[in-house]
């Protein structure tokens, strides 16, 4: 049991570093680039009407406000981030924790666009890689810079954690 704990102990710190490395870009791409960061309220709208049998939407913006949207949102933003640093030490093994290198976290950080541009753009409304969206290719991007600074986020989140656990 002492092992299982660790280890999501491990995944907490390096999925939480990541996912909030991931948040700060997602802030200060307003004032650098003219981005609004992303309303993971409108995530916990989408996740909450799935209790309803609703998974898809034309418009997620449009859709009727649930209670609690906003905190379910980040709840899952975060748990995803923990899920995603679940699946780099899946990949990569616990030798990766004393000695956390940047490819294979890159490679997990790029690998989860498939998320965003696969499964929740297109229930969202937004359609498959933001093709229903007035600029997809810039929205692309965006999603591409954001979920590189994830995989920087998680190469990060290695050495926060040896320096916390150690």
């Amino acid at each position: 049991m002492e092992n299982m704990t660790s280890l999501f102990i491990h995944i907490a710190i390096i999925g939480g570093t990541a996912t909030l490395l991931m948040d700060a870009w997602g802030w200060l791409r307003h004032p650098l680039l003219g981005v609004a960061p992303p309303d993971y309220g409108l995530v916990g709208r989408w996740l909450l009407h799935m209790r309803r049998g609703r998974f898809s939407h034309p418009a997620i913006a449009r859709a009727a406000p649930m209670r609690g949207e906003r905190l379910t949102g980040w709840l899952f933003h975060y748990l995803t981030g923990m899920v995603f640093a679940a699946l780099l030490l899946a990949m990569v093994g616990p030798q990766w924790l004393a000695s956390p290198t940047p490819g294979p976290a890159l490679m997990v950080g790029i690998a989860t666009l498939a998320a965003p541009l696969l499964v929740m753009q297109p229930a969202m409304g937004a359609g498959i890689a933001a093709c229903k969206t007035p600029t997809p290719n810039r929205a692309r991007l965006q999603s591409l810079l954001t979920h590189g600074v994830f995989g920087i986020g998680l190469y990060v989140g290695g050495y926060v954690d040896a320096w916390i656990m150690q």
